[in-house]
């Protein structure tokens, strides 16, 4: 497994590009952010060079994000918009080398929305470079109130209609325990669709092995189902972050 540091909540302190060689001096071959369009892929280019650092995840599509909405993949209508925003997360993507995006599916509710997203994912998976993969994330309801992709069952029916190899599912140890009870038990369930690993801690998303999330159980869990992927710290540290890194020794 591969360790991975998520920029857009490690070293909050640190100014974006500084926080490429915060990671890389703590041990870390990988990072990922969340929403990294603001900034010229070509200045992210020379921090992942620098540190010796590979891309692994961004999310899409790249909104207006400054007090806009986390994605629309499931708001019927916008499929126009998605499908011009994707392509300029696909160009992003491509020049930074990232190998997986985490489509954000959007506020919305009911069967038009479910319509909506599949059909939008359809488009998305066909269009997408080769070599790219499209993850889905539930989201939980007390981190972001009426998000469509709410429940990891309606993740893998939606997974399934789609049909497509490169639409894969992203596991989320803080998500999965607020919005299924067991984080570990969640994993289990659907590791057989799961190809990237986030972890925090509830129920604030806390640094791992400070609320309720078993981590032994889970790396244990990973193990044994032979997972190679990476997975990444995204929570806050609530301070330093380097005191909160054991959890990269325990993988």
């Amino acid at each position: 497994m591969k360790p991975v540091a998520n920029l857009s909540h490690l070293w909050p302190e640190l100014p974006y590009l500084d926080r490429f060689d915060a990671a890389s001096a703590a041990g870390f071959t990988g990072v990922e952010v969340l929403f990294p369009y603001d900034v010229a892929a070509k200045e992210t280019q020379r921090a992942l060079m620098r540190g010796g650092l590979q891309m692994v995840l961004i999310n899409a599509p790249p909104p207006n994000y400054t007090g806009g909405a986390r994605g629309f993949a499931a708001v019927p209508g916008g499929e126009a918009r998605f499908a011009h925003d994707m392509r300029r997360a696909f160009r992003y993507a491509e020049a930074l080398r990232v190998p997986m995006i985490h489509v954000m599916s959007g506020y919305a509710t009911g069967q038009a929305a479910k319509d909506a997203m599949i059909t939008n994912l359809r488009q998305a998976v066909q269009d997408a470079p080769a070599g790219l993969t499209l993850l889905l994330e539930p989201l939980c309801p007390e981190s972001q109130p009426d998000y469509f992709l709410n429940d990891y069952a309606l993740a893998a029916e939606i997974i399934a209609a789609v049909d497509a190899p490169n639409l894969r599912l992203q596991f989320d140890s803080y998500h999965a325990q607020m919005i299924h009870g067991d984080a570990v038990e969640v994993f289990n369930q659907y590791r057989d669709l799961i190809s990237h690993v986030q972890i925090g801690d509830t129920p604030s998303r806390s640094a791992p092995g400070t609320g309720h999330v078993d981590f032994p159980a889970l790396f244990a869990a990973l193990r044994e189902a032979g997972y190679d992927g990476c997975v990444s710290g995204e929570y806050t540290p609530g301070g330093a972050t380097e005191p909160t890194l054991k959890w990269m020794k325990q993988l």
